[in-house]
């Protein structure tokens, strides 16, 4: 997935991505997981009532669920819809769990949410075993990123 891409990805569609993540954490690893959903949640996702901001995934036993992720409640499901902020499961390999249960355990990493992707009619959670950043790293990102725009602007002017 190309990151100035934010209506698509290489093979599905973008629902939702969590930006501030690349910004506050340093990104490691990188893994697809299936979401174990209700009906109303994916209408809504489809419909773009979802937030990743304050999300963050965590394991309960050896099960992985993703909490604080912000799904709005869909309006025509009258009293078959689902709460905004409950936990949803996720849906990994059995080697891929233990790999991040391991890793969050003794290398004291965080499994951050990247993104919510259609993927062969699918709706996936893009999400990423982090380190996080201390302020320096953030303030180097931040003028790597202004040294880019203006790198980016010179070449539109020469042209």
């Amino acid at each position: 997935m190309k990151k100035t891409d934010k209506t698509a990805t290489k093979d599905g569609h973008l629902f939702v991505q969590n930006r501030r993540a690349t910004f506050e954490y340093e990104v490691l690893e990188r893994y697809e997981a299936g979401l174990a959903l209700m009906g109303s949640e994916v209408k809504s996702i489809r419909d773009g009532r979802v937030s990743l901001g304050e999300a963050y995934c965590q394991f309960q036993g050896d099960q992985l669920f993703l909490y604080q992720a912000h799904i709005g409640e869909y309006t025509q499901a009258h009293d078959r819809n689902h709460l905004p902020l409950r936990a949803r499961k996720l849906l990994l390999h059995r080697k891929e769990l233990e790999h991040l249960a391991e890793s969050v355990d003794t290398a004291g990493l965080t499994l951050i949410p990247l993104a919510l992707v259609a993927r062969n009619g699918r709706i996936k959670l893009e999400l990423a075993l982090c380190r996080g950043k201390k302020t320096y790293d953030k303030r180097a990102s931040i003028k790597e990123r202004e040294q880019k725009r203006e790198i980016d602007r010179a070449m539109r002017e020469r042209t």
